[in-house]
């Protein structure tokens, strides 16, 4: 049975990532640290399958996440390709991101969120072995990826690898994920937990007020208070998490929407940024600045009525990848199946009442994006060129 707590912070990250893209809103990666959240649940989750099938969780894990990044790639790639993107071997990485898959002046803001899905394959890849050490070794393991930042930060390891400077950032999560599944968070005394997450909070809060970025204290922007702020939030959001949450489903719209954004998390997380970007044009046309709130809503609102409407069109494929039945809208009743009344049945068979689908998640992620995109108005188009997706959208 799925923890319905879970499933509501997933939800909730979407939700958050996809208004701090809107509106740009610092404060939102602080009362929230949606990524490092997401990757901490994912943790979890992959922590499960791997002792329910061993290694070969790894192709499950891929099957689920691939398809519906297939399916935007088959949108965007041509018309990249039409719009100035170079048709090299490079292109390939859109099928299979290991690195950051190539993009035009255009895509490379509206298809920035990818970074997620590359973390994300790396993850996966590490898991099988770094489940086995954290396991035998549990604190110097989860330790590791935070000391391995620090050492990035403090200038130790100046040309760290994209890769090997994200494992720093938000491995920590997933492996307190890992921590989350084997119960040691739960196990935990109050009396331990709790100071360990006020020591790291104040030493996150210390270091985002004294390293502020571009755009202030935006925890995208500060790597190191990012880690050691979302640590102290999932200690106490995820390490303390309820054994249940029966009052999710109180409200039968609530939970619908819980489920929904659960199982169709990786289509919103992937498309929502292309409207984000579709729709800044209107910040100069209508005048919606970043001080209107009026104008900001209406863009929140925009924004999520047409990922509903693509998550509509080709959100069943998350559930084709996870070998689900497909569904439209996720979490409703399925059908009365049919019984046989002839030979054969037995007398008194009857047709087994229908019965919720239990709520699902997706495996992805969600993850703040930059804030200031949506104020950003996109550039003219100009010579064809190549650019790569950086790790920006957060």
């Amino acid at each position: 049975m799925r923890n319905r707590y879970l499933d509501l912070l997933r939800a909730l990250a979407i939700v958050r990532v996809v208004v701090y893209h809107v509106t740009g809103w610092a404060t939102l990666t602080l009362v929230f640290p949606a990524m490092s959240v997401m990757f901490a649940l994912a943790g979890s989750l992959m922590a499960a399958s791997l002792d329910r099938s061993g290694p070969p969780a790894v192709g499950r894990r891929l099957r689920r996440l691939l398809p519906s990044l297939w399916v935007l790639a088959a949108v965007f790639v041509p018309a990249m390709l039409l719009t100035g993107l170079p048709l090299t071997p490079k292109v390939l990485l859109w099928a299979f991101p290991v690195a950051d898959p190539p993009a035009n002046y255009w895509g490379a803001l509206a298809l920035s969120v990818i970074w997620y899905l590359r973390d994300y394959l790396w993850f996966v890849f590490a898991s099988p072995v770094a489940l086995w050490l954290f396991r035998r070794a549990p604190w110097p393991t989860l330790l590791a990826p935070y000391a391995l930042l620090a050492t990035i930060e403090f200038g130790l390891f100046p040309a760290a690898p994209t890769v090997l400077r994200e494992f720093g950032l938000y491995f920590g999560a997933w492996l307190l994920g890992f921590a989350h599944h084997d119960g040691l968070l739960r196990r935990t005394a109050n009396r331990v937990l709790v100071p360990a997450a006020l020591a790291l909070g104040v030493a996150g809060a210390a270091w985002i007020a004294t390293h502020p970025g571009p755009r202030g204290y935006d925890l995208n922007d500060i790597p190191l208070g990012n880690a050691l702020w979302s640590a102290a939030f999932i200690l106490v959001a995820i390490g303390r998490a309820p054994a249940s949450a029966a009052w999710v489903d109180r409200s039968a719209v609530a939970g619908r929407a819980v489920t929904v954004l659960n199982r169709r998390a990786l289509t919103v997380y992937l498309w929502h940024m292309p409207f984000v970007v579709a729709l800044t044009p209107l910040v100069d046309v209508v005048g919606w600045s970043h001080q209107d709130p009026v104008g900001l809503a209406i863009r929140v609102v925009l924004v999520f009525a047409l990922v509903g409407a693509v998550t509509a069109a080709v959100g069943w494929v998350e559930d084709v990848a996870a070998r689900r039945p497909p569904e439209l809208f996720p979490g409703g009743a399925r059908p009365e199946p049919r019984t046989r009344t002839g030979a054969g049945a037995g007398a008194g068979t009857g047709a087994a009442a229908g019965r919720p689908v239990p709520a699902g998640g997706s495996p992805v992620p969600v993850s703040p994006a930059p804030a200031g995109y949506d104020r950003a108005v996109l550039p003219a188009p100009r010579a064809p060129e190549e650019h790569t997706l950086k790790l920006s959208a957060r």
